[in-house]
């Protein structure tokens, strides 16, 4: 558990080029509050799918368009809430097709939301006030470290 509140805020335009720089400050910021490599690997693919959705589906590859990432943990609460944001249409979360459904085994697409509520504890998606797309998740933490 992170002994200090973080609260890290990302914000860049579309592109692909930008993950592995959101890789290494997810992986930072799971080190830094207490998790094990294992988790901070899981993390960081939910996170990723996360921010590849949000430039292919949400912005479209919208260049013009942004992506906002933030990653919160505080000490009074044993958890790590990041929270992925794009400036698309956005869609209901209750039409999407289940991956695992032997129509959808072999498609390529349509398992990172799926990766996501595997590999965190909690994942809400829903319309963001603001515009578009928002994904928060949560991943608990250990209490004392």
């Amino acid at each position: 558990m992170a002994s200090k509140p973080i609260n890290v805020r990302l914000e860049f335009s579309s592109a692909f080029e930008m993950l592995d720089f959101v890789q290494l400050v997810s992986d930072r910021i799971g080190h830094d509050v207490g998790l094990d490599d294992d988790a901070v690997h899981w993390i960081g693919v939910a996170i990723r799918e996360s921010v590849i959705n949000a430039i292919k589906h949400g912005n479209r590859n919208d260049s013009s368009k942004h992506v906002f990432v933030e990653f919160e943990a505080d000490v009074r609460e044993p958890e790590l809430v990041i929270s992925v944001r794009d400036q698309g249409t956005g869609f209901d979360p209750e039409t999407l097709a289940d991956p695992l459904a032997p129509e959808n085994l072999l498609k390529a697409s349509g398992r990172g939301i799926f990766f996501m509520r595997n590999f965190m504890d909690e994942v809400q998606l829903q319309r963001a006030p603001e515009g578009g797309m928002a994904v928060r998740m949560v991943k608990k933490l250990a209490a004392g470290g």
